[in-house]
């Protein structure tokens, strides 16, 4: 522990020498503001600016209107915690070693779930490591105030945000998912309950606003990481109404879901809650750019945004549908991990731009620093890539593969599987029976044809590609489980079909009546909108 503690304070004091004398004596213009917005669970396609027709998102859609579009990004995992490790490390979850959302049950504690499945998942790291330089660190070190608001889910008291390199933190602690609800009062410590009713995304985008205010003559590194839109999910009574009426009018589909390999999973968008509960994170999002434009930094301030994971078409609240992609939240095709994922640069020429070059949320630290004149530190962010060239117009002609490593059972339906894509192909290898899909992503973002037999040699050779890169990183691996019995988990699969399945159907239609009220004073909210 002394040993890692000491390396990582050398570290941060020899780039604050390097990044000091970089400002003092090359650059002497105010170094860009960053403001980087992260969603929970939210779906590529629930915007619309990504081709929802039915969640309105008009200020999210600004930020990929006024900057570029990455159409190929990709979140490092399926599930949350492992995905925000890379954003802050710049490193794939096998690599940084948390491999599922910290507190997910492991090894023989799985079997708590009664799921009676054929593997044990394995460990992971249940804490962002300290000999890790995050992000926020590096933005300290290079003399950015650093403000975090939000979800964190990346290690318990000892490492919270201000743990890891923020100076400032409302609302980061271990808890993933918005204890006591979206309205106040709600449960967290770092968070203190101001209104009863108060929305909790608007509390959290006010609190951001008030750092950019306070922090405007400055320069600030703030990092919003909404706790929407993961379950459970709430709304107001008007914005359910105005959805509810949404559906309505455009008709409701007579089903809502197919059954997928593990669970049903959703096939429309007309969920008027959640639906809600995306336009109360769109309305939070305005008010932060609106707050930059007031205090006249819009032109100077970097903007980031993106989600951690697939939209919950499966599992939590079966909340949205993620089609045409595959699956969605804890799943291993595209639904799972391909994710909005917006740059504003200002002074950047590129708005509306969309870029096809298959980008990670590894990239994000480096082209931040990139687009910040501070100095690289390519052995941190080891698989992440600078996309300043892109951004600035250019082409990056390189063919690099990615990697994903989930040797756990999610609480949606995925499979343990890990992921390598290179190109257009995508290989996926099963952990339970070391079968393997190999998918044609040009032709095939849907994951629909199975084309392994017809290219077998591209499957031998990025195979290969994928288990070198695991050993290299030390992979941890899920083991058999001995007590698997086939009988209970067919039993289990069949009451999921004669049960979950109508109970689901009859829960959306019942979301969709005119006289729907989940209790007498929704969620608290009507005290705070008229």
């Amino acid at each position: 522990m002394f040993k890692a503690i000491y390396f990582h304070t050398i570290l941060i004091l020899g780039f604050l020498l390097v990044t000091g004398c970089q400002t003092e004596g090359v650059q002497s213009e105010k170094k860009p503001n960053i403001v980087f917005i992260l969603v929970d669970d939210l779906g590529l396609h629930d915007l619309g600016v990504t081709g929802s027709e039915f969640y309105e998102t008009p200020n999210v859609d600004r930020i990929a209107k006024e900057g570029m579009m990455f159409t190929q990004g990709y979140a490092a995992s399926r599930v949350c915690s492992p995905s925000r490790a890379t954003i802050m490390t710049g490193k794939f979850t096998a690599r940084h070693g948390i491999t599922d959302w910290i507190g997910a049950a492991s090894g023989t504690a799985w079997r708590k779930h009664n799921r009676h499945d054929k593997l044990l998942p394995s460990e992971y790291v249940h804490s962002l490591p300290n000999d890790e330089v995050t992000l926020a660190e590096a933005m300290k070190a290079a003399g950015y105030t650093t403000f975090f608001s939000g979800k964190w889910h990346l290690g318990n008291e000892g490492s919270y945000p201000e743990d890891h390199g923020f100076d400032i933190n409302k609302g980061g602690w271990e808890k993933g998912s918005p204890m006591g609800g979206y309205f106040s009062p709600w449960e967290n410590p770092k968070l203190a309950n101001k209104i009863d009713g108060e929305n909790l995304s608007m509390r959290l985008a006010q609190e951001t606003a008030d750092f950019i205010k306070q922090h405007k003559d400055t320069t600030f590194f703030a990092f919003l990481s909404f706790y929407a839109v993961h379950g459970p999910i709430q709304t107001t009574q008007q914005k359910w109404q105005k959805y509810r009426d949404k559906a309505e009018a455009r008709g409701i589909a007579e089903k809502g879901y197919i059954m997928e390999r593990v669970l049903p999973i959703r096939q429309v968008q007309d969920n008027p809650i959640y639906a809600g509960l995306v336009e109360s994170m769109d309305d939070a999002v305005g008010v932060v750019l609106q707050t930059l434009k007031d205090a006249g930094l819009e032109k100077n301030t970097i903007v980031v945004f993106t989600s951690d994971n697939g939209g919950v078409a499966s599992g939590d609240a079966f909340s949205t549908s993620n089609l045409p992609l595959r699956g969605g939240k804890g799943y291993q095709w595209e639904g799972g991990i391909r994710e909005p994922y917006f740059i504003k640069v200002p002074w950047l020429d590129n708005n509306g731009f969309e870029n096809d070059f298959p980008v990670t949320g590894a990239d994000f630290y480096p082209t931040l620093l990139d687009l910040a004149g501070i100095e690289l530190l390519p052995e941190q962010h080891v698989d992440g890539i600078s996309l300043k060239p892109l951004l600035e117009g250019k082409r990056l002609d390189i063919e690099r593969p990615l990697y994903w490593h989930y040797p756990h059972y999610g609480n949606q339906g995925g499979n343990p599987s890990s992921i390598i894509r290179e190109g257009k192909w995508k290989l996926i290898h099963y952990w339970e029976d070391g079968t393997e899909e190999l998918y044609d992503l040009a032709s095939d973002v849907g994951e629909q044809r199975n084309v392994i037999k017809e290219h077998a040699d591209v499957a031998k050779t990025l195979s290969k590609k994928l288990f070198d890169w695991l050993t290299s990183v030390n992979a941890n691996m899920p083991q058999s489980d001995p007590e698997y019995d086939s009988v209970l988990a067919a039993n289990r699969r069949q009451t999921i079909i004669d049960e979950r399945w109508p109970a689901l159907e009859a829960q959306r239609m019942e979301f969709q009546t005119e006289n729907f009220e989940p209790n007498e004073d929704w969620w608290g909210s009507k005290v705070t909108e008229d």
